[in-house]
């Protein structure tokens, strides 16, 4: 489901809420939580400060928020991504290969520079957090590393792999990829680079699982 469509079906106070979120988010990426005041995100929203504290007590609770939603859509794109690629393959390599190229096309799609990561964003800034927040964050990178870990696995139990590996530390490669790549797309102002990353990440599976 979109955002738009998961909108259709808001109550107007949930409307709200999302458009301060979607407000917050892009302040987040573009100039960290430190340099987001909520005054900038009412303004935008245009509503009043009791509107807002309505739906977030604190610039904590909002950046709980923040992340919370934001690694909510992850898991959706990635679920969705990797579950067509199973359907297209039975093989675990191949639909873990065919997934790979989606994901990668996915964000070759984008026109300009990935706007940047929630997670990201978090650990730069971790001391302006809770440990609440903190956990939420670790909790996601290690959802992704489960993610991948578990695939790797599979793999492995049909193609072996050619050379010694650590299958965990080539399934954080995953978050380590994304997270350079999306730091030399901004940097570079190229929304390639991404794309290219995690082909690059899809031939050493390749190299490791199969040969040269």
């Amino acid at each position: 489901m979109s955002r738009i469509e998961k909108s259709a079906g808001m109550s107007k106070g949930e409307k709200t809420r999302e458009r301060l979120l979607e407000i917050a988010q892009a302040s987040v990426l573009d100039k960290g939580f430190s340099n987001t005041s909520i005054d900038e995100i009412i303004s935008a929203a245009e509503i009043t400060k009791s509107g807002f504290f309505y739906h977030f007590k604190d610039k904590t609770d909002l950046a709980k928020a923040l992340l919370v939603r934001y690694l909510a859509h992850d898991d959706l794109v990635l679920d969705g991504i990797f579950a067509r690629a199973r359907e297209l393959s039975d093989d675990p390599l191949h639909a873990f290969l065919i997934g790979l190229k989606m994901f990668a096309e996915s964000m070759g799609e984008m026109e300009t520079a990935h706007p940047g990561c929630m997670v990201a964003a978090v650990a730069y800034h971790d001391k302006q957090f809770n440990d609440d927040v903190r956990r939420i964050n670790a909790t996601g990178v290690l959802t992704w590393r489960s993610r991948f870990h578990d695939a790797l696995l599979d793999i492995a139990e049909v193609y072996p792999p050619r050379v010694e590996v650590d299958l965990e530390a080539m399934a954080d490669m995953v978050s380590t990829i994304v997270e350079g790549g999306i730091i030399l797309s901004r940097v570079l102002d190229d929304p390639k680079i991404l794309e290219h990353q995690i082909m690059l990440y899809r031939t050493q599976l390749k190299l490791v699982f199969l040969g040269a």
